[in-house]
């Protein structure tokens, strides 16, 4: 394995992952952001394993969807076809993750997101609003707000496009689209930009 896979993950994951990545053949790529997924696993035309995890993810986001990935890989090689979020890849994802839940790896405001994250683990990390925003607060500061801190009736852009911020309801924020008038419900966990007005 070469070196800037050191760069992407917290110190003392890298010899545990080393581990984990010799024992099963695959493919690792470190690709550019993609907007709809942190990570992938497939079957190349060749028969090829193949991962690629995007570039931008902080160290502790990179390491849960590098086991998420290998989670895949080790599920389809033990069990062959099964549901991709299935029982079997819930219960690899859960035994290949237990070395990293670790106060050596994980900080302290991370780990308890995590342990419970752990318990029935989901396909997206960002379905669990507390781990999403634990994993996220360790980002590069960027001048992005999570939707939550949007004050109500102001503005703000999502995707190139500019929304007005609503009600909250459950568990998602009720948010206006202004040049088509629809409106549109967006996770609390949701980045977006803020419209500062002089």
């Amino acid at each position: 394995m070469n070196n800037p896979l050191l760069n992407h993950l917290p110190k003392d994951a890298y010899p545990l992952v080393l581990e984990l990545l010799n024992k099963y053949p695959h493919t690792l790529k470190i690709v550019n952001q993609r907007s709809s997924k942190h990570g992938d696993f497939r079957k190349t035309k060749e028969g090829k394993y193949q991962i690629t995890i995007n570039n931008n993810l902080n160290q502790y986001q990179f390491l849960l969807t590098l086991i998420h990935e290998v989670a895949h890989l080790v599920t389809h090689l033990n069990f062959k076809r099964v549901q991709p979020h299935g029982i079997e890849w819930k219960m690899t994802f859960q035994h290949l993750m237990l070395p990293f839940v670790n106060p050596s790896i994980y900080p302290m405001e991370i780990l308890p997101h995590l342990a419970n994250y752990l318990k029935n683990p989901k396909a997206s990390t960002d379905s669990d609003v507390h781990l999403s925003l634990a994993l996220k607060s360790f980002n590069q500061k960027s001048d992005k707000n999570f939707i939550f801190e949007i004050p109500f009736g102001s503005d703000f852009t999502f995707k190139n496009r500019t929304f007005r911020m609503g009600t909250k309801r459950r568990t998602r924020y009720e948010c206006l689209e202004l040049h088509s008038n629809k409106t549109y419900l967006f996770n609390q966990n949701v980045e977006v930009k803020m419209i500062v007005t002089n």
